[in-house]
């Protein structure tokens, strides 16, 4: 399924724009969608899944207009919040069954389906545990359950990772990964860049409510080459350097730091080397640098 974005904008009372003429298109697959707290990424996911209302502009899933077809695109949809809570008194198995009744699906079908679901997500063991009480990660694995339990056309998930350890964060990849494979279109909405750079095609960076960028990892790799660089510094010099530079890392090394920083250049410094870029730099260096070059550009031609 395709979805296009277009012209879409959402202001809310008192005038605070969250969303400023976004025009994005998204194919089927992983898509990532990448940006800091407060870029718009969730006033985005929650006008795609009706909870909200844009100010102006629409958004089609394929030739379902957003604007006129809500019913039958609401039954395209699994969400996953980023604030994903469960109901007190059921257990999962009874939270996922309920899940499925929303869903549309026939009373008869469900205890099949809730059990494949669960065996999926790695919860059939905890099955009757009650849904409340399970570990952080449990939980999430529980809400994309009842995200994907429709064998919904498109799954939007927001935030998925916050808060979860790293085996968590790697399971929970697998499985979004393992969904993408069956033509399903799945929107990641994340400021963690680890999880987009890991199981995404395509993604799109946002910021202030505006698209910066869009294209493959690759391609937003491709835009920091040459402009990350590792060096060991003194801890007076580290002072110096945190004040001027982007750091990314720091090792704590015999007499020193060995760290890496975002820059256009560094000559000034003697133990410094160029050093291939991942993700995390690419993102740093399109928020530190070519950002702030284009608004400097602006502010000049004003």
């Amino acid at each position: 399924m395709k979805i296009r974005i277009e012209h879409l904008g959402k202001i809310y009372a008192g005038g605070k724009e969250a969303l400023r003429d976004l025009n994005l298109e998204i194919e089927s697959g992983m898509f990532g969608l990448l940006g800091p707290n407060g870029a718009g990424k969730t006033t985005l996911m929650r006008i795609m899944t009706l909870l909200q209302n844009p100010t102006s502009g629409t958004i089609f899933f394929d030739d379902y207009d957003l604007s006129k077809d809500r019913k039958a695109i609401r039954s395209m949809l699994g969400y996953l919040p980023q604030d994903f809570r469960t109901f007190q008194k059921f257990r999962a198995w009874e939270f996922l069954d309920y899940s499925a009744g929303l869903a549309g699906i026939e009373k008869k079908k469900r205890g099949e389906l809730v059990d494949e679901m669960l065996r999926k997500v790695g919860l059939y063991e905890e099955r009757d545990r009650w849904a409340n009480r399970l570990s952080g990660g449990m939980k999430r694995r529980l809400g994309i359950a009842q995200a994907i339990i429709g064998n919904p056309k498109i799954i939007i998930v927001d935030e998925p990772t916050t808060g979860l350890d790293p085996e968590e964060r790697i399971r929970f990849r697998n499985i979004l990964s393992d969904i993408s494979d069956k033509d399903a279109t799945i929107i990641l909405s994340t400021h963690i860049v680890g999880d987009i750079s890991s199981s995404c095609k395509n993604v799109a960076l946002l910021n202030h409510g505006q698209l910066k960028f869009m294209g493959t990892p690759g391609e937003m790799l491709g835009q920091a080459r040459g402009k990350v660089w590792e060096l060991f510094v003194m801890q007076d010099e580290y002072e110096a350097i945190k004040g001027k530079y982007p750091v990314i890392m720091t090792v704590p090394e015999d007499g020193g730091l060995r760290i890496q920083i975002v820059a256009e250049e560094v000559a000034e410094y003697a133990d410094v080397k160029s050093i291939e870029p991942n993700l995390e730099h690419a993102y740093v260096y399109y928020m530190d640098f070519v950002l702030k070059d284009k608004m400097d550009m602006q502010a000049k031609r004003l």
